[in-house]
């Protein structure tokens, strides 16, 4: 009977597709359903940003230029084909949804609008529309949209690079902009744009008005 009760219970197990929506699902324990965001504040959004950009992360990750130990776990042992297949796929989702209310003082956000839209001219510091597009949804393949992401994921990031946990390929441009940044200035760029909306059908630009203002080794010439 027990022999009987085994074999009919291999023969309902049911069969998973063999799928890479299928693979993605281990990632949503912490970018939550279609990688809109998790819902702690602190992981990022990944649908719909440049396939390149997600891309370059996840090898940035496995290559120990980004220090998180459940994604160095998750993409450790991964080649670059799968890596892409997979950049591909969040890259091609599409989530809209309100953001968290402006929770800063109306100075503090105007600072932050101001270094978004105009950079800082005194502090060396470039226009985040400037490579971002002026609608914050990045550009294609290699740079993120900014748009989504909670506000202590900003801020940390900012901070990652500041102190050297962070890195992109050479020249890393990120990098030496998070150095001209006060403390004040992350406070403020995380508080602005962490409360700007995801706006439906948002897709990376596809060519910017003037050449990038800094050199950076992760997006292709």
């Amino acid at each position: 009977m027990l022999a009987l009760s085994s074999q009919a219970a291999l023969a309902a197990a049911p069969t998973l597709e063999d799928s890479i929506a299928q693979r993605a699902v281990a990632c949503i324990a912490c970018h939550n359903i279609d990688g809109k965001r998790g819902a702690d504040g602190y992981y990022p959004r990944i649908a719909g940003k440049p396939a390149g950009y997600l891309a370059n992360q996840l090898i940035n990750f496995r290559e120990g230029r980004r220090a998180y130990p459940q994604m160095i776990y998750m993409v450790d042992n991964l080649s670059d084909d799968y890596l892409h297949e997979l950049a591909g796929y969040f890259s091609a989702l599409e989530v809209s949804y309100p953001p968290p209310p402006l929770a800063v003082s109306a100075a503090v956000a105007a600072r932050g609008q101001a270094l978004v839209q105009h950079g800082d001219a005194a502090k060396n510091i470039p226009a985040c529309i400037a490579c971002h597009g002026s609608a914050l949804t990045g550009l294609a393949p290699a740079i993120p949209g900014l748009l989504g992401l909670p506000r202590d994921y900003i801020a940390a990031q900012f901070g990652a690079w500041r102190n050297g946990t962070r890195r992109a390929a050479a020249p890393d441009c990120m990098g030496k902009i998070a150095q001209q940044l006060s403390t004040d200035d992350v406070g403020a760029l995380a508080a602005w744009l962490s409360a700007q909306p995801v706006p439906a059908h948002a897709k990376p630009a596809t060519s910017l008005p003037a050449p990038l203002p800094l050199d950076c080794g992760s997006v292709p010439h």
